[in-house]
């Protein structure tokens, strides 16, 4: 790529404070920067000096920022249907994970990845796995995607007591890890400190991380709470509190603070989490499939609660698209909380500008405006399976409700291509599919399950 570059495309979706979606327009991009976004007709094309891509057939959106992944699961897709999240943890994730080496763990990662830029995400926050956590960070850099991420810490297994370690250790790791991957990558690569949930990590553990976390500005706490009515109900057994009250009384709650799922939530929790400005993260098709429930998102959103949206792990889903998270988000709301709510616009800014806001990086991308990165997707939705009409009301309606990641054209981040015209430009696909085939099989004689 030259220097300077130049996209015009039918329209730009901006998720800008004023919700533009523009027309007849084009974007400058240059040293990863957006520049510019002028008017196409006031560009001279036959002396610009610098490469133009002519993708008015095609729909700039921003790229999609996913606040909740597992990379490790995914060489697991398909291994753990039609189970609950305490026996899913038990009978198939933690001895998988507990069988990983570092070549199936990179596969597991390299899959995700490929999956995750192939469907328009450019931005993500993983939980890590509890050991090999260099091999994450280090394909993540290598990949060139945007990510906090760090490795799961665990000091109590009551379900797999293999997989876990003493707490000193987690700590011990973890303050290493972070020392050396946060703000890598010029700042691309930060440290999402990770302990697992209530029920897999002690009060040290959980009160020690938040301290530790302290040293590394720009950093997220990042852990799972009240996804499971029987992981509520053990968590109130054990400390006489339900989850976010037990996290407020040990004072890790605050804007820093990014927590997945949050379905079973009361009042008193809502008003902590409004209060102390603590992050959810919705992952709907991971609740539905572990039959966890329906987080109250638009009861979140009305309180002025940030929400944004993530796929989970791949076992748990099946998949790692931001298209279906954000069509879920819209429909499993509307029987409940009738027709009009999660409406199209809203879904949308929750898997763009607000993911950005979680993890407080929405001065660098989530929406697309001079001087943040160029984090950017074109969407091919000239598809006849799609509704056929272009004005600027329907374009959220399109993208929420119709399209899916076959509509990904072309993916950029940090102003880097990393997906042209349908095909990456970072993995074979067939070579990839072959080695973590090979690799899963090895897995699997590991986990003698």
């Amino acid at each position: 790529m030259k220097n300077k570059l130049l996209i015009i495309p039918s329209k730009i979706v901006t998720v800008n404070s004023e919700d533009e979606i523009l027309s007849g327009y084009a974007i400058e991009i240059q040293d990863k920067i957006i520049t510019k976004i002028i008017e196409v007709k006031k560009i001279d094309l036959s002396c610009y000096d610098g490469e133009i891509i002519d993708a008015q057939d095609k729909v700039l959106i921003p790229g999609f920022i996913q606040t909740h992944i597992h990379l490790c699961q995914t060489l697991f897709r398909g291994l753990a249907d039609d189970l609950q999240l305490l026996d899913w943890l038990q009978q198939r994730i933690f001895p998988y994970e507990n069988a990983h080496s570092e070549k199936s763990l990179l596969a597991s990662v390299k899959l995700g990845i490929n999956e995750l830029i192939n469907g328009g995400t450019t931005t993500l926050l993983d939980m890590g796995t509890l050991r090999h956590q260099h091999v994450i960070f280090d394909e993540l850099i290598s990949s060139g995607i945007r990510a906090f991420a760090g490795k799961c810490m665990m000091d109590e297994n009551d379900l797999f007591p293999s997989f876990r370690n003493n707490t000193q250790t987690e700590l011990n790791e973890t303050l290493s890890l972070a020392k050396e991957y946060h703000n890598k990558a010029d700042g691309r690569i930060k440290y999402g400190f990770a302990p697992r949930f209530v029920l897999s990590c002690s009060e040290e553990l959980l009160i020690e991380t938040k301290e530790m976390m302290k040293d590394f500005k720009n950093s997220i706490y990042h852990t799972h709470s009240s996804e499971n009515k029987s992981e509520v109900a053990e968590v109130r057994r054990r400390h006489n509190k339900e989850n976010i009250e037990y996290f407020n009384h040990i004072n890790i709650l605050d804007d820093h603070t990014v927590l997945a799922h949050c379905i079973h939530l009361n009042d008193e929790e809502i008003g902590l989490m409004k209060q102390l400005d603590a992050r959810v993260t919705h992952c709907p098709s991971s609740n539905l499939k572990l039959a966890s429930g329906i987080a109250n998102i638009p009861r979140y959103l009305k309180e002025g609660i940030n929400v944004s949206l993530g796929a989970d792990g791949a076992p748990c889903n099946n998949n790692l698209s931001q298209f279906y998270e954000m069509r879920l988000s819209a429909l499993i709301q509307k029987p409940i909380h009738g027709a009009d709510s999660m409406d199209a616009k809203t879904v949308f800014k929750l898997a763009t500008i607000e993911g950005a806001k979680a993890l407080h990086i929405q001065n660098e991308t989530g929406s697309i405006e001079p001087g943040k990165y160029a984090d950017l997707v074109l969407l091919d939705l000239n598809d006849p399976s799609l509704p056929l009409s272009d004005d600027d009301d329907g374009i959220y309606s399109k993208i929420v409700y119709c399209a899916n990641q076959s509509h990904v054209s072309d993916v950029m981040i940090n102003g880097e291509w990393k997906m042209r015209n349908g095909e990456s430009l970072i993995y074979n696909q067939k070579e990839l599919t072959a080695y973590a085939k090979e690799e899963l099989n090895l897995l699997l004689k590991r986990a003698y399950l």
